[in-house]
């Protein structure tokens, strides 16, 4: 593989250790623990890794013997930048126990397990990919391991290979899965352990014991510097208005920690927008209001930031979508053809979901009804949601205007960051962050444990400061309705409207909105002063009150 000079130098790069996780290790345990919600099905239905306690890794004087083992690994769904140094510090960590001990890879995710597709991941391997983005070492996929006849293949290719444990990276739906698979091995006793690590860049994988998932700093970063450019951009022109989509279906965590770090003049919150029970012409008319304002100041620029689900948590279009998705699964609707399709659709809409559907841009209405994904959902991140805002806002300035209530310019450009920020190289904050987990995770299944997720607290503090261990993923479990009954899954974490992140938004967004409060924070650095390199996100600083 050709490097660049950047990763030359990376590579190099020995990521700190929490003291806990450095030299001679112990394990402390806490009090029993349960289930955030629904603590009596969860129990019933995890009775073998239900009630588990916390526990801490600390640094101890006693120099303990390892005996060998073998560990799989799995990487799944989308890529969050850090995955490699996570499987950098279990492989590192296991060589450190025992010399022998070997780590297999199981190639494109949980579908390697049960396909038997795997590799032995050498030293050479990992010398090649620490500190990189990406997950291609390996690769990653979305098979979900939920069927008994997937966990009785992987077995055999787990007594094959004498694996001890099994160590599965993912977020909440690859944990919950990771839980079941952990529960189902206990429950048949077949001495298998499984380990999970907190992935996503999304940052919606969080609680009390999960600071937050990895790969959320870097791609917060990486999308804070292009929003940046543009705001420079767009403060030396002088001439549009940027309408910016950011990744996050569910919640909208990048959007709001990208306005912290950028001071955009408007940004869009997914979980307002529900709680307020706001329209779209609401969300048009707040924009619109925006740009007349810095309009009349002579600002005929600005940077709006939208969130990838924003269209699903609008409580009228989440309505819409419902009937749509009904409407879309009939067997008349594959009949229709392409040019029929929309005055078909308006024909069937119930009428206030008509009236909806007809106010939309054409385009956008019709990407609406595209193939759905394999869940049956709508493929937001397909939606123009920024396209939509835009065309809409100048419809709506254009009637102002006519009536002599606007005079100012408006022209827009359009942005999706998405994929820009999966895999960039990791930040030290991700680097370090990452390695500990995979470092910790050698530590959960070297003491025997299963069906807990790898923890890394105290990360606003210095790396050495920080406190390793592992949390019960039963503890993270709730029940919530999916695909029409009832399953027991981890709970994701929205953005809480009273929370310090979302307050500290609100009490600026005003000043942002009228005055032009950019800030341009640059590419990640990765050598230099602490201050510059190794800080976490705003929003975790906010959170944890540092």
């Amino acid at each position: 593989m050709e490097k660049s000079a950047l990763q030359i130098a990376r590579s190099a790069y020995q990521p700190k250790l929490p003291l806990g996780l450095r030299g001679n290790v112990s394990i402390k345990e806490g009090e029993p623990t349960q289930s955030v919600g629904n603590q009596e099905e969860i129990k019933t239905l995890f009775p073998n890794t239900y009630g588990m306690p916390l526990v801490e890794f600390v640094p101890s004087e006693e120099k303990r013997t390892y005996e060998p083992m073998n560990i799989g690994i799995i990487l799944s769904g989308g890529q969050a930048p850090g995955g490699h140094n996570v499987i950098c510090g279990l492989f590192d960590e296991l060589k450190k126990q025992c010399p022998e001990n070997k780590l297999y890879g199981f190639l494109m995710g949980p579908g390697g397990l049960v396909d038997h597709k795997y590799i032995e991941i050498t030293a050479e391997i990992i010398d090649e990919y620490r500190n990189t983005g990406g997950f291609d070492m390996i690769g990653s996929g979305r098979t979900k391991l939920e069927k008994e006849e997937q966990f009785e293949s992987g077995l055999k290719v787990i007594r094959e290979l004498d694996i001890k444990a099994i160590v599965i990276i993912g977020g909440d739906d690859s944990n919950t899965n990771a839980c079941v698979l952990a529960e189902y091995y206990a429950a048949k006793q077949y001495g298998v352990q499984v380990i999970g690590c907190p992935k996503t860049i999304d940052g919606d994988l969080k609680n009390e014991q999960i600071e937050t998932s990895f790969g959320f700093d870097t791609a917060c970063k990486t999308y804070a510097e292009v929003i940046g450019n543009i705001q420079r951009d767009a403060n030396s022109a002088r001439k549009y208005w940027h309408f910016i989509k950011l990744m996050g279906r569910s919640a909208s965590h990048i959007a709001l920690e990208c306005a912290l770090q950028c001071q955009p003049n408007i940004c869009i919150i997914s979980e307002e927008v529900e709680e307020k029970n706001m329209t779209l012409d609401d969300i048009v008319t707040y924009i619109a209001e925006v740009v007349a304002k810095r309009a009349a100041s002579g600002n005929n620029f600005g940077t709006v930031l939208i969130p990838e689900g924003l269209i699903e948590f609008i409580p009228a279009m989440k309505k819409l979508i419902a009937e749509l998705n009904d409407l879309l699964a009939t067997s008349e609707a594959a009949s229709v053809e392409a040019d029929n399709q929309r005055n078909w659709i308006m024909g069937k809409l119930s009428a206030e979901n008509a009236a909806i559907y007809a106010s939309l841009p054409e385009g956008v209405a019709k990407q609406l009804t595209m193939e759905r994904d394999p869940h049956g959902n709508v493929q937001v991140s397909l939606i123009e949601t920024e396209k939509l805002l835009s065309e809409m806002v100048a419809k709506k300035l254009q009637e102002w205007k006519v009536n002599g209530n606007f005079d100012g310019k408006f022209a827009a450009q359009h942005h999706f960051f998405g994929y820009e920020g999966r895999c960039a190289a990791p930040s030290n904050y991700d680097a370090d962050y990452c390695y500990a987990l995979g470092t910790s995770a050698a530590q959960l299944v070297a003491n025997g444990k299963t069906g807990y997720m790898a923890i890394v607290k105290n990360t606003t503090a210095p790396a050495e400061q920080w406190i390793a261990g592992g949390v019960p993923i039963t503890m993270m479990m709730n029940m919530e309705r999916r695909h029409g009954e009832m399953k027991p899954v981890i709970k994701k974490a929205l953005v809480r409207l009273d929370d310090a992140p979302f307050q500290t938004f609100v009490a600026n967004r005003e000043e942002w909105a009228e005055k032009t409060c950019f800030v341009y924070p640059g590419p990640i650095q990765y050598f230099g002063p602490t201050e510059v390199c190794d800080q976490c996100t705003i929003t975790l600083k906010l959170e944890q009150n540092k």
